[in-house]
């Protein structure tokens, strides 16, 4: 399966909101990884966390594509095709 959504995704780099999980660093909360939102870079934590803000963001706005915001990784996955790209 090719993922159709990459193309929905910015061209250039995106920005990234925060430094961390911004919905975890408001509430004072912590995270275990952080994942960035390639549509408008919204920094959030990953389902190992207890949060999940990253899935939460994607169910809120349909932005499909994520990506590992841990130093040394460069994975993407895309939440409607359940697909983890490159």
């Amino acid at each position: 399966m090719v993922c159709e959504h990459r193309d929905t995704i910015k061209i250039k780099d995106v920005e990234p909101g925060s430094k961390g999980c911004e919905e975890c660093l408001k509430s004072g909360d912590s995270w275990v990884h952080l994942r960035i939102c390639l549509t408008c870079g919204h920094v959030g934590c990953c389902d190992s966390s207890k949060n999940k803000h990253a899935t939460k963001h994607f169910k809120e706005t349909g932005h499909p594509i994520i990506q590992s915001y841990q130093p040394g990784e460069s994975w993407k996955y895309c939440y409607l095709d359940e697909e983890y790209l490159e």
